[in-house]
């Protein structure tokens, strides 16, 4: 059973949100807040395999609910998604260096919202690779040059698995990319991310864009 708490301060998407989770077999809510304070306090209190964290409410946003959520060693099985209204939100690659592990579009199709909760609560990075590419190549490209700051820890192996994880492939497009087994590809992505610090996929890619492994003309 994949555990799920909602934060968002409007209490009409959290009714609709957790009757559209609570009828499907697999998934349960087992909490809601309306605020980032009562979502940090209610993922401890509930330890919920992913969280649906909105990014604007108030006393605390979503943002910082994420940072905390993620600092936190109690909380390292929470995985975080982002709710947004724009596929573009300016605070969507802010909540993902924070530690979210992606996001979703608030008006998105119920069968893609049940799979999104399925897929991060997997620990998988919710991002598709198009959005993936605008989101980061749209913040990146306002930004002075990167400097490859800790990259040098990485193989070479390591080096082009992190960047092809960053144009958005999975684990078996990889695999086929370099002609190797997917357990392999796995393993290459699992150790980037351990050397790296990365939480999880999303952030080994912004971690590739902030060191300039990849970059906006590389896509």
């Amino acid at each position: 059973m994949i555990r799920v708490l909602l934060a968002d301060d409007q209490a009409l998407i959290r009714a609709g949100f957790s009757a559209l989770l609570n009828a499907e077999d697999d998934i349960e809510v087992v909490a809601e807040a309306a605020n980032g304070e009562q979502a940090v306090a209610l993922a401890l209190e509930h330890l919920p395999d992913v969280a649906l964290v909105d990014v604007q409410m108030p006393v605390m946003d979503g943002i910082e609910a994420t940072r905390r959520i993620a600092a936190d060693d109690r909380l390292s099985g929470v995985h975080v998604v982002i709710l947004t209204n724009y596929g573009l939100d300016q605070y969507v690659f802010d909540a993902l260096r924070a530690g979210a592990g992606g996001f979703l579009v608030k008006d998105t199709e119920p069968a893609d919202l049940l799979q999104g909760v399925r897929i991060a609560a997997r620990g998988d990075a919710l991002l598709s690779p198009s959005i993936t590419r605008r989101l980061i190549s749209e913040y990146v490209s306002h930004r002075p040059e990167p400097s490859p700051v800790g990259l040098e820890v990485l193989t070479n192996r390591e080096r082009e698995v992190t960047a092809l994880v960053a144009r958005g492939m999975s684990n078996d497009e990889i695999a086929a990319h370099m002609v190797i087994s997917p357990t392999t590809a796995k393993t290459h992505v699992s150790r980037a991310m351990t050397k790296l610090h990365a939480r999880d996929r999303a952030q080994l890619v912004v971690l590739a864009y902030e060191t300039g492994l990849v970059t906006p003309r590389s896509r």
